[in-house]
């Protein structure tokens, strides 16, 4: 079964009401002070994310659909029983285990659950992870809506899929906003325990120029570090441990190389999307991952601009596009992150909705979201998947948003839409 066509059908109802709230200032000032039941858009919004969770949980787990999540729940068992985490085992669940020995403690209270129990919390702490990052953006409660809404399609893939991304966008943004506030104890925790659970969390260690306490920040990560690096012995013990980072380095390696293939759900990348319009899958990656870097350095290097938070933030929207974008391990339930990284950066533009963000969220909304699944006949499905379609709307949003970052003046600029201001 493919995800969710009821609830794309509110989401557009939903969507729809929420451009014209933004389209006539005057108007969204007036319904958004009008409650519903006694709650507000935002909060109606926020119980959709959850409604969506808990009404994965029960399609999958009633159906025993439910593989990743089982995946998930396994490795804290397998690990315990000096198991290799990281091969096949066919008679438990199809595909392979690929997060690191951390994720082991991560989902040890869910796996110590009955089964439906563990599942269920799996699904709604997505939901509540993500919700509370958005929460912590500086941005009004519309913003906030609006945010939600356009990322909900892929919030849905990402639940129906029972994947971990929409708490790895959680951690990245969060992180983001933990250092804003100077709350480097906990911005270095996400940092480093994502990192070391998937790999993509990586890129909020860029958010380090930004804070005015730099040594506090290094300790804080190596002492994070050390301690996130021999928890998972108290699960396996020491020498097993050690043993579960080389295979865990061993997979990295071995999956990566799988992912490049030219017809599999992977590679839904920008290398990934070359690769495949050139039916040429010997095609490097180094040379995409060299763009990607100079970006991120070109714009470090811009220190004029660290005080402009518009610059600080369109840094972590480009970081949470590339985190996915620039990966051959990118597949349908993995956009989430970016969707985020591009809604963000499109909703506090001083003009959000000119004409060229409106095709880019349609097409985002359409292609992006929608393209994969059953809202698409299945020959245009596979044509979608077999040049990784997915990721060329996040692709070109991040080469605008990058360019912007190398050579936009940020000094002076506003965001409309922050906390108490009108938008």
């Amino acid at each position: 079964m493919r995800p969710f066509v009821n609830l794309r059908v509110a989401f557009f109802i939903s969507g729809r009401k929420q451009f014209c709230f933004i389209l006539s200032p005057d108007m969204d000032a007036q319904i958004s002070a009008k409650k519903f039941w006694g709650l507000t858009g935002y909060q109606w919004t926020c119980i959709l994310y959850i409604a969506v969770a808990v009404f994965c949980w029960q399609l999958k787990y009633f159906r025993h659909i439910d593989n990743n999540y089982i995946i998930f729940r396994t490795s804290y068992y397998h690990f315990k029983d000096h198991v290799n985490l990281y091969l096949l085992y066919p008679k438990e669940y199809y595909d392979v285990y690929i997060y690191g020995p951390l994720f082991t403690v991560f989902i040890a209270p869910l796996s110590l659950m009955p089964e439906s129990w563990g599942f269920f919390f799996w699904e709604v702490g997505n939901a509540a992870a993500f919700l509370w990052a958005i929460h912590l953006l500086p941005f009004n409660n519309r913003a906030k809506t609006a945010i939600l809404l356009l990322c909900a399609i892929e919030f849905a893939n990402s639940s129906h899929y029972m994947q971990f991304n929409p708490i790895i966008a959680a951690i990245i943004i969060g992180s983001f906003m933990l250092m804003q506030h100077e709350k480097l104890k906990y911005a270095t925790l996400l940092t480093v325990a994502g990192t070391l659970m998937k790999i993509y969390p990586i890129v909020g260690l860029a958010f380090f120029f930004f804070s005015k306490h730099k040594v506090r920040y290094i300790l804080w990560s190596a002492f994070w570090l050390i301690l996130f690096l021999i928890l998972p012995a108290i699960i396996s013990g020491p020498e097993f441990l050690m043993q579960t980072y080389k295979d865990w380095f061993a997979a990295l390696t071995s999956k990566n190389l799988t992912n490049q293939s030219l017809t599999t759900g992977f590679d839904w990348c920008m290398m990934g999307a070359v690769r495949r319009a050139f039916q040429d899958s010997s095609i490097p990656n180094w040379p995409f991952l060299l763009i990607g870097a100079a970006s991120v350095i070109g714009a470090l290097a811009r220190v004029k601009q660290y005080n402009s938070l518009k610059f600080r933030l369109q840094l972590m929207c480009s970081l949470l596009i590339m985190v996915v974008v620039f990966s051959t391990a990118s597949e349908h339930p993995t956009f989430i992150i970016a969707t985020a990284g591009v809604v963000i950066y499109i909703m506090m533009q001083p003009k959000p909705f000119t004409t060229f963000n409106i095709i880019m969220l349609v097409l985002l909304l359409v292609v992006t979201g929608l393209g994969p699944s059953d809202a698409f006949p299945k020959p245009a499905r596979i044509w979608m998947q077999n040049h990784a379609i997915k990721a060329y709307i996040p692709s070109i949003m991040w080469f605008k948003i990058a360019w912007e970052l190398l050579f936009n003046d940020f000094r002076g600029q506003v965001i409309p839409v922050l906390k108490g201001e009108v938008a």
